[in-house]
């Protein structure tokens, strides 16, 4: 029997006070979800149970259990306190997926800081914007990484420490370096957690738009009521599951769901340290006895390529239920995972902002291949009309995915950016940017993008930072980014340049900008391809149309030109 039971009766009579109630949380109680992921647990006497399995890229593993995760976590919260960090501080957490970023995520959110995960394959561009933009003042970051944040650390006087978790002494380090082991350190006894309460802010995640530099969405602790419970309803989590987000920390999920989600519904959850490689995840399931296993469309289409026969060769007798997100799960998809593994991905829709899965599909309901799904209890969703606003009650007919605001993980606001923010939110309803339609049976289909946002691997690209980033190659005199079709990834990012006097076209050129985007913001941002043109397409107050490049693309008409430039 699934958590949600009937997905009808649930959604007609939930409200958020059921969570809240299983949680033992009341409305101006403390909340801090660092300590509700670990501390908490061992109150309930599971402090023995393993928390976290882990195994690296060449196979070394380790395991931790939720006693262990409240020990560690409090020492790292501890050293923070000691180096005079206080609440409301935002600590950047840059490092690989090693246990580190896992546990000392609930560190600084149970010292009262602002957990900001950041990928790590960002390049020194893309780490400095966000790191000037929040103001942080501390990041914890490896041997590997130290090299970026050293290139930029001059032009970051807010950040007064670099905390180094893998120094192996044969270097001495250098100003506002310090170096800390997690395993090391002198145990934190009876740490006093920072008593936060439902609107503390807790987690700040960078998500990427069209214009401007990426936003930073700032999240508040009562974000736990909706990640724990759409953990139970969505993820199907229970006791004695084997869980594996395969989502980067860096990316919201790998916080929401690949942190707090299984946690603070302590259950044991698994992580691999390692690129894809179809072998290595069938061998990881197997091994580990994974149950749930949550993962992105673009992954599952890599399994397709490889073929049914690679599955063959492994045990995933284990796995009982299986989810998707990031982008959306194509049809061929859901049945190639029926007929593969005898259990179907179940898509999930969510965004950075929302905090936590809207429209899903539910263990136990019918799924429509191709389909989003309904809206989860407690969230109220619909379409709204693309200039008025107004809810479209007519089945099939295409509008924008809005929202009621109330849900607990809403994002609060944009790191000073209100105005931004304030955009939003349309005649009562938050406005998600993505379009949609509502056939007759309540079931959502996502249509695409309302704007130029690239959503590539599940990952959003704003086409401003790589276009800012592309000007900056001697070569470059003027760029337009969008997003191209791709049968794996959804989209991959395609660059126009317009050359400067004295370049010429060449592979080598092309080859040259592709790795000078890729070191300077990041692999997700680099060019695929380079289509190099004389002129780009521009309104006549000078604003290039990437919505004609995009047409091109993607087959679709051009539409009004009427505000194009002469030629």
């Amino acid at each position: 029997m699934s958590n949600i039971g009937n997905y009808d009766e649930r959604y007609k009579s939930f409200n958020w006070d059921v969570a809240k109630k299983e949680l033992e949380y009341k409305d101006g109680d403390t909340i801090n979800i660092g300590e509700y992921c670990s501390d908490r647990i061992c109150r309930l006497g599971k402090g023995e149970k393993t928390a976290l399995i882990w195994q690296g890229n060449v196979g070394q593993t380790k395991k931790y259990s939720f006693n262990e995760l409240s020990s560690l976590s409090s020492t790292i919260a501890s050293f923070l306190n000691e180096l005079g960090l206080k609440n409301g501080d935002r600590v950047s957490l840059f490092l690989d997926k090693v246990p580190e970023l896992y546990i000392g995520f609930l560190g600084v959110l149970k010292m009262g800081g602002v957990a900001q995960p950041l990928f790590s394959a960002f390049g020194g561009e893309s780490l400095h914007t966000r790191l000037e933009d929040a103001g942080t003042s501390a990041i914890i970051t490896q041997k590997k990484h130290i090299g970026k944040v050293r290139k930029i650390i001059n032009d970051l006087p807010e950040l007064k420490h670099i905390i180094l978790i893998d120094d192996d002494k044969k270097k001495p380090l250098r100003e506002r370096e310090i170096a800390f082991s997690m395993e090391e350190a002198t145990p934190a006894t009876d740490y006093k957690v920072y008593k936060t309460t439902a609107e503390s802010p807790s987690v700040l995640h960078y998500t990427s738009g069209t214009t401007g530099k990426p936003k930073g969405a700032q999240h508040v602790h009562y974000s736990l009521i909706s990640q724990y419970m759409t953990s139970k309803y969505v993820l199907d989590i229970k006791e004695d599951d084997i869980y594996w987000c395969t989502a980067d920390p860096g990316w919201v999920t790998g916080t929401s769901y690949g942190i707090i989600g299984a946690w603070s519904n302590g259950v044991t959850q698994c992580v691999l340290d390692a690129g894809f490689k179809s072998e290595s995840w069938y061998k990881f399931i197997e091994e580990q006895k994974v149950t749930i296993w949550y993962s992105a469309p673009t992954a599952i289409r890599s399994l397709m390529k490889d073929g049914k026969e690679v599955a063959d060769k492994f045990n995933m007798s284990s796995l009982r239920h299986l989810c998707s997100v990031g982008e959306p799960l194509n049809a061929e998809a859901v049945i190639w995972s029926t007929e593969t593994y005898g259990l179907t991905f179940h898509d999930t829709y969510w965004q950075t902002e929302t905090g936590s899965m809207m429209i899903c599909n539910y263990p136990g309901m019918k799924i429509k291949p191709g389909s989003m799904g309904k809206p989860v209890p407690g969230v109220e969703t619909c379409v709204v009309d693309l200039k008025t606003y107004e809810p479209i009650t007519k089945p099939g007919i295409v509008g924008l995915i809005a929202a009621k605001p109330g849900w607990p993980a809403m994002f609060r606001s944009y790191w000073n950016n209100k105005e931004v923010y304030d955009s939003k939110f349309k005649n009562g309803w938050y406005i998600c940017g993505d379009r949609a339609s509502i056939d007759e049976d309540g079931y959502y289909w996502f249509v695409g993008r309302d704007d130029d946002v690239i959503n590539t691997g599940g990952h959003l690209v704003g086409p401003f930072e790589i276009e800012s980033a592309l000007l900056e190659h001697e070569a470059v005199a003027e760029s337009a980014v969008v997003g191209k079709p791709d049968p794996v990834n959804m989209e991959v990012v395609k660059a126009f340049i317009a050359l400067k006097p004295g370049f010429e076209a060449s592979d080598m050129l092309d080859l040259n900008i592709m790795n000078f985007i890729r070191k300077k913001l990041s692999p997700l941002a680099m060019p695929q391809e380079i289509e190099f043109v004389d002129s780009l397409p521009k309104t006549r107050s000078g604003k290039i149309m990437r919505r004609m490049l995009r047409a091109k693309e993607w087959g679709e008409e051009i539409g009004d030109t009427s505000t194009l430039e002469d030629d």
